[in-house]
């Protein structure tokens, strides 16, 4: 086999193409995908958005997708891997011509790790690059067990993630989502839980007074999340671009994910422990990845979408 399917972006819409089996290199490992997760952030790769963003540099096309669950087929000299195994992994650069949806993908072996045993690829898919952000960004918060912790867009993929690590740590949280949802979030550990049709700002400080510690924006709300935090609290968003003014004295912050092998193993350690949820709203095959692309356009989903070569 020389050749292998491959979805590219940078046109405005996911094609789907013939590409060269990559290889993998020092360090690296190949991965033949049995899953690839559908994120808000492979919609503006497939546009071809990433340039204007300041993301990245002006391409013809940009490989698409960053989650991947599958077995190693290629080991690179300097790798503790081995083939056979079932792994996850992040393909986090955005510049590679190939990434993650597609039939094989190269990662760096510091993005991999052993995949969860008790969960499907698809499942197991849809755990990098989400759980990645929820960790990183309630590391920056700096809250600690019996802190408060706001949490909007609490019923979407990483605001679930978040409630659930926030929780594991003994962090109280408050969760803001749709009316809906209340049931959902309070099963992920909220112990408060605040509807979208409520003010925000009001709503936080009536069941915590004085205002939570730290808030972590998924929903990018932004100010009225903002005017939730306590005086010299933190906010982290989770968009470029898009934080807020550090008001009050708060600290504000934007966090972006990063490839970690440690933190992506304990996450597949809290899902093998039941302590963390992955859900997945529906599967398609590689070729009808613009279908997926336009459901997830669309919103409302609760579960990722996942691509299945």
């Amino acid at each position: 086999m020389t050749n292998m399917r491959a979805l590219i972006g940078g046109s405005g819409a996911p094609l789907l193409v013939s590409a060269p089996l990559p290889e993998a290199g020092p360090g690296q490992v190949r991965v033949k995908v049995a899953a690839a997760g559908v994120n808000p952030f492979d919609l503006a790769v497939a546009a071809g958005a990433l340039a204007s963003y300041g993301l990245a540099r002006k391409l013809d096309s940009y490989g698409i997708g960053f989650d991947a669950a599958g077995t190693v087929d290629q080991v690179g000299p300097g790798t503790s891997f081995t083939v056979g195994e079932d792994v996850v992994g992040l393909s986090a650069r955005l510049e590679l011509p190939y990434k993650a949806q597609a039939e094989y993908v190269v990662l760096d072996a510091p993005a991999v790790a052993r995949a969860p045993r008790n969960v499907s690829p698809a499942h197991a898919s849809t755990l990098p690059l989400n759980g990645l952000t929820a960790w990183q960004a309630l590391d920056r918060t700096g809250v600690g067990p019996g802190g408060t912790l706001l949490v909007t867009g609490a019923a979407g993929a990483v605001g679930g993630y978040l409630v659930e690590l926030a929780a594991v740590r003994g962090v109280r949280v408050v969760a803001a989502a749709g009316a809906a949802d209340e049931e959902l979030v309070r099963g992920f550990g909220a112990e408060w839980f605040v509807p979208r049709e409520e003010d925000l700002a009001e709503g936080v400080r009536a069941r915590v007074p004085g205002g939570v510690d730290a808030a972590v924006d998924a929903a990018v709300l932004g100010l009225p999340a903002l005017d939730a935090v306590r005086d010299g609290g933190t906010f982290v968003g989770l968009t470029s671009g898009a934080a807020p003014v550090p008001l009050r004295g708060t600290d504000v912050a934007t966090v972006l994910f990063r490839s970690d092998a440690g933190q992506l193993a304990e996450l597949v350690r809290l899902v093998e422990a039941g302590r963390l949820t992955l859900r997945v709203a529906d599967t398609y095959p590689l070729e009808k990845a613009a279908d997926a692309h336009a459901r997830l356009a669309e919103g409302g989903l609760r579960g990722r979408l996942v691509l299945v070569p």
